[in-house]
């Protein structure tokens, strides 16, 4: 199956650019935004159903509750004036005789049919028309949109961590037109959320629900700015809760229609109560197909919480590897079902380790939580905060046992706020682009055997097309695996002869070309 987070809706040519589309687990949480509902009230009897002839229920009351509370994300890139950005294809080479005949040796002579300026307009390097004239300065152009929404009155809005990954400058606009510039306070990648705030007040929060009563079949709508269609109203039903797609968090499935643009809106019940961030959705056309995903509000307010009081995230951790009880396995062992997760090894000297926890236990319990599925022990142990001592019950030789473990904090990449920059890191190679390995999980996901990861880069990389979080993955057909692998191809450029690079950018490949000037 192929999951993808919700791409943001390109503003450029009418195109659709994909993106790259996941806390506390307790009803019984709190947070600095509200109460989640501690019990699942009848939606139905507060907002009475219009009669119909199929008896379905009317979301009017719900929309008119909610909508004021949902806005519109904008997302500007800042490039150079002779930049190509997202204008489209070959920009960066117009009028570049020599990155003509580079794609003309390649592709042959047919790769251009017309001229050059002909098919593309007169570009930088064409002495004949005013427009070839180089520009001053920097310019933002639109990168793309999603959606979001309020949570207090003073400005903070929760959205998706790929909806203002990229952006030099982010655009709110409120349900009544007004628009403002956001800071973002943080974002949290492995969960894909980010805070943002704008400079107003007396804003219309949306009221905090619990995602953890949901149930399957109960009425659910989504508002957002699909295709950028402002404040968009879709709804359905909860098709699955817990649903595990591969990622960190357990997802709310529906079958509301969720389409690009949607990202980090709110997925709303019957009493007007946000109990989800939309995120994900299952698509092989990129748009909807009736299944959807999103982020359940208890798991993201613990997030955005930690994001807002400090900028980052922290988990934790036990030090054990785990897998899950086959069939065959409980039944040899004595348990009466699958609920558990067994531990396969255990770290040397690490907390699990001092706790007396051994290869073949089975973890029942974790903090007086039962696990009913083998993938919800990392999200409870990541989601203690570190240095607390906690309860965890096993299962050794038919017996069930207690014992106490110390979670110790958790470093992952991509986790740190906005707000924290990498460390300065000098530029030693002729493309300006400052990379990182991936690890074998990310390209796993991305189906490639090397490659590396832009994470910053310089204003003239930015104008050869450049972006932070492309994947580097040849440069000049020299396959790139390694940091110290791209550094060394990179730092031999010869100057002024056109480079070309292949890149992964949302999950399509495309070249690059530039010229080293240095």
């Amino acid at each position: 199956m192929k999951f993808q987070k919700l791409p943001i809706y390109a503003l450029l040519l009418g195109a659709l650019v994909s993106a790259p589309a996941i806390s506390q687990n307790s009803s019984s949480s709190t947070s600095s935004w509200g109460t989640p509902a501690q019990t699942e009230t009848d939606a139905l009897t507060k907002f009475p159903a219009q009669s119909t002839n199929l008896g379905l229920p009317d979301f009017t009351k719900v929309v008119e509750k909610t909508e004021n509370s949902v806005v519109n994300i904008r997302t500007m890139e800042t490039i150079s004036s002779r930049g190509r950005g997202r204008s489209g294809p070959g920009w960066s080479f117009q009028g570049d005789p020599d990155a003509e005949e580079f794609f003309e040796f390649f592709f042959g002579p047919d790769f251009f049919p017309e001229p050059f300026s002909k098919r593309f307009g007169p570009g930088p390097n064409d002495r004949d028309s005013d427009k070839s004239r180089p520009k001053k300065g920097d310019r933002q152009v639109p990168s793309g949109v999603g959606s979001g929404f309020i949570i207090s009155k003073d400005g903070y809005i929760i959205t998706n961590d790929h909806v203002v990954d990229r952006a030099d400058k982010v655009i709110v606009t409120l349900n009544n037109g007004k628009e403002y510039d956001a800071e973002v306070v943080g974002t949290d990648k492995r969960t894909d959320l980010a805070l943002i705030k704008i400079d107003a007040k007396d804003l219309e929060p949306i009221e905090i629900g619990n995602s953890d009563a949901l149930k399957k079949g109960q009425w659910v709508l989504a508002i957002g700015s699909p295709y950028d269609l402002e404040s968009t109203v879709t709804s359905g039903i909860v098709s699955a809760i817990n649903r595990d797609t591969g990622d960190y968090l357990p997802f709310i499935q529906t079958d509301v229609a969720i389409n690009p643009g949607n990202s980090g809106g709110p997925l709303i019940d019957l009493e007007g109560k946000v109990v989800g961030v939309n995120s994900q959705i299952y698509t092989r056309s990129g748009g909807s197909m009736g299944i959807s995903f999103s982020i359940p509000i208890n798991e993201a307010i613990n997030v955005i919480n930690q994001l807002k009081d400090t900028g980052t995230v922290e988990r934790s951790r036990i030090g054990v590897a785990i897998g899950p009880l086959q069939e065959d396995v409980y039944k040899a062992l004595g348990l009466p079902n699958d609920k558990g997760a067994l531990v396969s090894s255990v770290e040397r000297d690490g907390p699990a380790d001092k706790a007396g926890i051994r290869a073949g236990d089975v973890i029942l319990k974790f903090d007086g939580k039962t696990i009913n599925k083998w993938t919800d022990l990392p999200r409870m142990v990541g989601q203690t905060k570190p240095g607390k001592k906690t309860d965890i019950e096993i299962f050794r030789r038919g017996k069930n046992e207690t014992l106490s473990v110390t979670v110790e904090a958790i470093e992952s990449k991509g986790i740190k706020s906005k707000k924290t920059k990498k460390p300065e890191v000098k530029q030693e190679n002729k493309l300006g682009l400052s990379v990182e390995a991936l690890d074998k999980k990310q390209r796993e996901n991305l189906n490639i055997n090397g490659g590396v990861l832009v994470y910053d880069l310089t204003d003239e990389a930015k104008e050869s097309g450049f972006m932070k979080n492309d994947i580097i993955l040849t440069v000049n057909n020299v396959d790139i695996s390694t940091v110290e692998g791209f550094n060394e191809v990179a730092k031999d450029l010869p100057k002024d002869k056109v480079v070309a690079v292949l890149v992964l950018r949302d999950k399509m490949t495309q070249w690059i070309t530039t010229k080293p000037n240095k």
